[in-house]
C-alpha cells in the first residue's frame, strides 16, 4: 500500500496493493492496523454505496458537529471526479479544494478527515461509489455548499451536471457558518 499526502493537510490518497492474475484481482480495501499508521485509529460506523449515471454531481456535503464525519471513499465501478473542500476555519488552506480522479482501474482511495466538504461528479454510466463513515448520518446536521460557488472556482469539466434540489440550493462559502 502506498499513501500520498496532498497539498491540504490531513487529506490522503491511498493506493492499495492490487494482486492480479488470470482470474481477476484481489485487494485489501481496509485494515485498521495498516490504515491507523496514516490517519489514526478510526472507528467506521456506517458504510454507504451510491449508484449514478454519467454527469451526476453529488455534493458538496458535510456533517456539522457533533456528527462530523471522516470518510474513506473509493469507486467500485466506473469513474468520478472527487472534490474535497477544506472547511477548517483555522487551516491555512481554508476554502481551498483539491480534485482527484478515482476509478475502478486505478482503485485509489481517498481519506477525507472531518472538517471537509465532499462532492463527486460521475464520469461514467453505472458508477458505484463506496464510502466508509466515522460517524452516523444526521439529517439535522447535514450542510451543503453550492457546487458552483464562484469563490471555490472548481472546474467540474461539465456545464450542466445532473443535480438534486438540495445540491442546487447549497449555500455559498462566505454565507456559511464555520463549524470546524
Amino acid at each position: 500500500m502506498e499513501v500520498e499526502k496532498t497539498k491540504i493537510d490531513g487529506l490522503l490518497i491511498i493506493k492499495p496493493n492490487v494482486f492480479k492474475d488470470s482470474r481477476g484481482f484481489f485487494l485489501e480495501s481496509f485494515n485498521i492496523e495498516k490504515y491507523k499508521k496514516f490517519f489514526g485509529s478510526v472507528s467506521f460506523v456506517q458504510d454507504n454505496l451510491s449508484h449514478s449515471m454519467k454527469n451526476v454531481l453529488r455534493g458538496i456535503h458535510f456533517q456539522t458537529p457533533p456528527f462530523g464525519q471522516g470518510k474513506l471513499v473509493q469507486v467500485v465501478q466506473g469513474e468520478v471526479l472527487d472534490v474535497v473542500v477544506d472547511l477548517r476555519s483555522k487551516s491555512k488552506t481554508f476554502g481551498q479544494h483539491e480534485s482527484f480522479l478515482l476509478n475502478d482501474k486505478n482503485k485509489h482511495q481517498l481519506w477525507i478527515p472531518e472538517g471537509f466538504g465532499h462532492a463527486f461528479l460521475t464520469k461514467a454510466d453505472n458508477t458505484i461509489f463506496s464510502y466508509k463513515c466515522s460517524n452516523y448520518y444526521s439529517t439535522a446536521n447535514e450542510a451543503t455548499l453550492l457546487w458552483n460557488d464562484p469563490q471555490l472556482k472548481i472546474d467540474w469539466g461539465v456545464e450542466n451536471p445532473i443535480l438534486s434540489q438540495k445540491d442546487n440550493e447549497g449555500k455559498l462559502l462566505n454565507e456559511m457558518q464555520t463549524y470546524f
